[in-house]
């Protein structure tokens, strides 16, 4: 009987939600006994960008505030997220893709310390028509053209399954956050409160039936979503995905 309301609770909040969608991003709330998560729905990756350093001072960015000033005064950050794992100095761990240019290559390093080499981790990638999520060894033979792309790991859901290294019965809960797709449609998702890698991907597997899903990262997992009034900036940043509305910017 709980998860009957759990289910109309979610629709019901998805149409209220409508009304404030933007170029296409749907918001939905989640809430059960097992997870609590904000999620948002995109159609459009050609709206899509990644966000490191600052262009002129090869400086991190950090902060989503900062991505906005970088736009220009007719574009608007409507949906940010931090996208992909870094080290110290808050350079991208693996395969990193901005605007056409490559600016860090693909990691193909299968056993290290940290979440990024639990296998099989993957990269999200898209270009003007389409997008995908796909593991590092699958990403490799495949040559897409990417306008963008982050590595990251591990993958949650992997044609439709579970990754397999995960244990249902874990005992590690933290804030997560990670990017699912279905027929081409990104879900991008943040945990509210602390979650197993199971049941974070389950999540994914059970409710938005991805085909496949990407852990970006835990415990700094951070997003910019203002039809939820949520802002986090308690943590610094590297790789950070946004989505721009540019409707109001004059074409030539």
């Amino acid at each position: 009987m709980k998860y009957q309301f759990f289910l109309k609770y979610t629709v019901i909040f998805a149409l209220n939600m409508a009304s404030v969608s933007h170029a296409e991003i749907y918001v939905e709330r989640w809430q059960s006994n097992a997870v609590d998560v904000d999620v948002v729905k995109i159609e459009q990756p050609q709206n899509l960008r990644l966000f490191l350093n600052d262009a002129k001072t090869n400086q991190p960015l950090h902060k989503f505030d900062a991505v906005q000033k970088k736009l220009t005064s007719c574009e608007k950050l409507l949906f940010a997220m931090n996208a992909g794992m870094y080290h110290s100095d808050y350079s991208a761990v693996g395969l990193y893709i901005e605007a056409f240019q490559q600016k860090h290559k693909l990691n193909r390093i299968k056993q290290s310390f940290g979440n990024f080499y639990l296998q099989p981790n993957g990269v999200l990638a898209w270009n003007q028509n389409k997008s995908i999520i796909a593991t590092t060894d699958d990403y490799a033979k495949i040559k897409f053209n990417a306008d963008y792309a982050t590595q990251s790991g591990p993958m949650l859901v992997i044609n439709g399954k579970i990754n397999p290294q995960f244990l249902e019965h874990s005992d590690s809960f933290k804030i997560r956050n990670g990017v699912g797709i279905k027929d081409q449609t990104l879900y991008f998702v943040i945990s509210n409160t602390a979650v197993s890698f199971y049941q974070f991907a389950q999540f994914f597997q059970q409710q938005l039936k991805v085909q496949n899903a990407l852990y970006l990262d835990g415990s700094i997992s951070s997003a910019y979503i203002p039809q939820l009034k949520r802002a986090d900036s308690a943590f610094k940043l590297g790789p950070m995905i946004g989505y721009i509305d540019a409707q109001s910017c004059k074409k030539d």
